[in-house]
């Protein structure tokens, strides 16, 4: 097996390729005055098993575009099998038509992903599970919440309240309480499909004087995870953290959190941000090696 880290997950494919003890094929990366730019495999891959590494977070265009490339090149260059891994998949929320007249960005991306040839696909904590249907490939959606919540059961924080901020939400929720074993529950979230707006209804939780970690797939702008700390904090709880798979933390979302009274953030390396502190790479490479 040979690992590709793409420019976007450089140190994530790394780990996974040393946990795997594969060899790896380093990726030149070229760009030009107009923008456009030119990758190329440091590395022989004819005949191989290769493992093509990219998130597609900020900036979306260009991290899907490089991926696209990896993944033609890799088959063009005679690959025997070619294995996407895309920890965090853009676009992915618009799996559906919301309001007449919307594309299906989703559906797109897989048409696209599929056509430069791959053999299978491996994602963590997709927004919308019904994007991988359309795959007519292998796929595997990964779940990161455990290493989430083992991350603060080692903290300390065992017996700690796990909470979702939205009904849709709620398994991961209950995954965490698995681990941390201090019950859950989820909160009932409500957006307004053309202006985006978020309300976050008030609901009593058993939370006084307790710890409680906030569990979401992705947190953007912050707004619901912030609105949800504050309703936790008035209703006593002592410590409440933001816990999430995919950080990408537009603009101040990350002030926006932590001034709502968070004691911190903590996401995974899916996306290379300030809050990456636990790694992807052992749950990734376990899917590899299977």
């Amino acid at each position: 097996m040979i690992v590709v880290s793409g420019p976007a997950s450089k140190s994530l494919g790394a780990n996974i390729a040393e946990i795997l003890n594969a060899k790896t094929v380093d990726v030149n990366f070229k760009a030009f005055p107009d923008g456009e730019y030119c990758l190329r495999f440091e590395g022989d891959v004819s005949g191989e098993e290769v493992v093509v590494v990219q998130t597609t977070g900020p900036p979306q265009d260009t991290n899907v575009m490089q991926l696209l490339l990896m993944l033609d090149a890799a088959k063009d260059l005679g690959a025997k099998k070619v294995t996407a891994v895309v920890p965090y998949l853009a676009f992915a929320r618009q799996d559906k038509r919301f309001l007449a007249g919307e594309v299906i960005s989703a559906q797109t991306l897989v048409k696209l992903i599929e056509a430069c040839g791959v053999d299978s696909f491996v994602t963590v904590n997709i927004h919308a599970k019904n994007t991988l249907k359309n795959f007519k490939v292998p796929t595997a959606n990964l779940s990161a919440i455990t290493l989430l919540a083992e991350h603060f059961k080692a903290q300390g924080l065992d017996g700690a309240f796990s909470l979702s901020p939205d009904k849709g939400a709620v398994g991961l929720a209950e995954e965490a309480n698995r681990v941390l074993g201090g019950g859950c529950g989820w909160l009932r979230k409500e957006r307004d499909r053309y202006t985006g707006e978020i309300q976050v209804e008030e609901k009593s939780l058993n939370v006084d004087g307790r710890d409680v970690v906030v569990f979401d797939d992705i947190i953007s702008t912050g707004g619901t995870i912030a609105r949800a700390i504050k309703m936790l904090k008035t209703q006593g709880a002592r410590r409440v953290y933001a816990a999430c798979v995919h950080p990408l933390l537009i603009g101040e979302a990350k002030t926006k959190i932590l001034e709502s009274g968070a004691d911190e953030i903590v996401g995974t390396d899916s996306l290379s941000t300030s809050v990456r502190t636990v790694s992807l790479a052992p749950l990734i490479a376990e899917a590899l090696a299977r």
